[in-house]
């Protein structure tokens, strides 16, 4: 069944319980809120801007969205494209796209202009909805997009060169739409961390979607009464696709617009959260806060907070082994996944394997996973290859880029383009990407071992490990290390400290800088290369 069922099972199921809240703990209490006939403000000291809708509103929202697409002569397969920050519009502008049979195209909100122009076009979308942080890189492109494509702005006060989607869906029906649409059907299109060059459209069909709500129930043990905390931003399918557990249940989402310390353990008390996806600097934020005392466990509501989990990049174990210190109570699990594969989930450590951390795991509910030599063969258990994964939610392909298609998928298998063995229990550990491999002196260093080794020092931060050019050996390892707020460290502590690693696997070089993390906590190399390499952005591209 397409993923939209869910949504009109919820309305029926559950109608005036609460399907989503939005907070925003940096606006205003005085702040004017629109949307109101659904929008309820309940205004605390602590968080001042609160928003909710049941399963029935979000439905019937939903639907609206939809007919006002068919009311403007959309047809079923054509493309809407959503740029917007998290809020409490952005889910049913999502679903009244699927709903009207149409693909959902989700923009990365840090796009530039000529990058929401690029990805615009080249998924060949017909609608844009944006919000008020957009005004100026939309005006700046509307003479190349605005005379073939409809542009509706969701906010207060409209731009002139756009409709008020407000105003358009007032008088829009709120009954489902008469459009058939089936598993098979193009769902969505994704776009690819573009950190070697512009993005790619990974095309996504309504059999991933669904796959990916009912994995990550199955994953999670998600239940009805679960409360599901998203901060990571929509557009991304690791956030999407965790909150689609939250959908398969029909239990409550609460959106966080921020992700400090304080605000996160804010809406886990108030909100009674109960499941809470982080990114690696957030743990390290949160655990630096508790260790400084800036934040004390007994001044929350966090008893509910069953299980704390954590994808988009490799995780330190040492950060885990410290968080237990002080949620001994939590289950934990990482997910590892990719925008290809629906988001998160193909490979998963899984609940009760708290054991084996610094595994991503063992292939996830519906998921196939082997690794690869150059050749395409299966190597031995123990050796390092590509890892490779077959199931439900392998994306469909690169739209409109068959060469790409090409390089990564064969037959039925993904290849992820990331380095991974597997130990004598079947779990498989991420080695690195097989782009980042550095080669020194003959011997393949993997960054990744290198990162979760310094990461237990007390005093790091954070910590990233990249090549630098050596005439000698060809490359050597450079760790760029960001010290602990309130600390200090020498190149001495840390050679010293590397002497338990083998001599050839040690940092050749130390740098002591902030290390630079996408939206989505991915470590920036390219930037460091250039940065610290002299290995240009543009070069690398041409690599890609």
């Amino acid at each position: 069944m397409p993923i939209t069922d869910l949504l009109e099972r919820n309305s029926k199921l559950y109608g005036d319980e609460v399907a989503l809240v939005e907070i925003n703990p940096e606006v205003q209490e005085t702040q004017r809120v629109t949307w109101k006939e659904y929008a309820l403000i309940q205004p605390t000291s602590t968080a001042p801007y609160r928003r909710e809708i049941t399963w029935s509103v979000f439905d019937e929202k939903a639907n609206r969205v939809a007919n006002l697409l068919l009311g403007r002569g959309l047809k079923k397969g054509q493309k809407v494209a959503i740029l917007l920050m998290n809020c409490l519009e952005w889910l049913p502008i999502y679903f009244g796209i699927l709903k009207a049979g149409a693909v959902a195209v989700p923009l990365n909100f840090r796009y530039t202009a000529q990058e929401i122009e690029y990805c615009v076009k080249l998924a060949d979308a017909d609608v844009l909805f944006f919000g008020p942080e957009f005004i100026g890189r939309v005006e700046d492109i509307v003479p190349s997009i605005g005379r073939e494509r409809l542009l509706f702005f969701v906010g207060e006060t409209c731009p002139s060169f756009a409709e008020d989607y407000h105003r358009a869906t007032a008088n829009c029906s709120s009954a489902a739409p008469k459009v058939l649409v089936d598993d098979e059907d193009d769902g969505a299109i994704y776009y690819s961390s573009g950190t070697t060059g512009f993005p790619k459209a990974i095309l996504l069909s309504h059999r991933c979607l669904l796959q990916a709500a009912r994995m990550e129930a199955i994953h999670h043990e998600t239940t009805h009464e679960d409360v599901f905390l998203c901060i990571p931003p929509l557009y991304h399918t690791g956030a999407k696709m965790h909150w689609f557990g939250s959908l398969f249940t029909g239990s409550k989402g609460v959106l966080l617009k921020g992700n400090s310390p304080k605000a996160i353990f804010d809406a886990v008390s108030q909100e009674r959260c109960t499941i809470v996806w982080l990114l690696v600097p957030w743990c390290q934020d949160i655990l630096a806060a508790l260790d400084r005392g800036d934040l004390k466990l007994e001044d929350y509501q966090l008893s509910q907070w069953r299980l704390m989990h954590i994808g988009a990049q490799p995780v330190p174990p040492s950060l885990i082994k410290h968080w237990m210190e002080y949620f001994p109570h939590h289950k934990y699990d990482t997910n590892y996944g990719l925008s290809e594969s629906t988001g998160p989930g193909c490979v998963h450590l899984g609940m009760d394997h708290i054991h084996k951390v610094g595994a991503i795991g063992v292939p996830g509910y519906g998921w196939k996973v082997k690794i690869v030599d150059e050749q395409g063969q299966t190597v031995p258990q123990g050796e390092v290859g590509e890892l490779c994964v077959k199931g439900p939610g392998v994306m469909r392909c690169y739209y409109h880029d068959p060469e790409a298609t090409a390089a990564v998928l064969h037959g039925e298998w993904l290849h992820t383009g990331d380095m991974a063995k597997q130990d004598e229990d079947g779990f498989y550990f991420l080695v690195d990407r097989k782009k980042d491999v550095i080669i020194s002196g003959g011997e393949n260093l993997y960054p990744v071992q290198i990162e979760d080794f310094l990461s237990a020092y007390p005093k790091i931060h954070d910590v990233a490990v990249i090549g630098l050019p050596d005439k000698r050996l060809g490359e050597i390892a450079a760790a760029i290390i960001q010290v602990k707020d309130g600390m200090t460290c020498t190149e001495s502590e840390i050679n010293q400290f590397c002497t338990d690693l083998p001599r050839y696997k040690r940092p050749r070089k130390i740098i002591f800088a902030d290390v630079p993390r996408n939206p989505t906590g991915k470590i920036e190399k390219p930037k460091l290369r250039e940065k610290y390499c002299g290995v240009r952005l543009v070069e690398a591209q041409n690599k890609a």
